[in-house]
């Protein structure tokens, strides 16, 4: 084959109409993402876009809405045990599992319910 897949250019997690302002107190306040500007003809589509270095998540406005709550994206961590009690001092609940050999992970759900997993590798 002569085409070759580079990297993942963004994830689009789903949210309500309406629910821009909690993803950016979730993705900017929490998580540190930066906002980012929407190209002119996708903003009347509702959603919001963020990036942390070269990760972009694109927040999309789905009607009806249903959170992915088994599909999920996975974000390296690095120092994730300060990430942890970071979220336990804004008030936001995380489960823990020690399935992956190798790895410190755990869950997190965004406002909306969506699944995100987190990870450290061990070395």
């Amino acid at each position: 084959m002569s085409f070759v897949f580079k990297s993942i250019d963004h994830i689009q997690l789903a949210a309500p109409s309406g629910a821009e302002d909690a993803a950016r107190r979730f993705f900017v306040d929490i998580l540190g993402f930066d906002e980012i500007e929407k190209p002119d003809a996708l903003k009347k589509r509702g959603g919001v876009w963020f990036s942390c270095g070269k990760l972009q998540v694109h927040i999309g406005i789905e009607e009806p809405f249903s959170p992915a709550k088994k599909a999920h994206p996975a974000f390296e961590v690095e120092n994730i045990e300060e990430l942890k009690v970071h979220l336990m001092n804004n008030g936001i609940p995380f489960t823990e599992d020690n399935q992956l050999p190798g790895a410190n992970r755990f869950y997190v759900n965004d406002p909306f319910g969506n699944r995100i997993e987190l990870l450290e590798w061990k070395c």
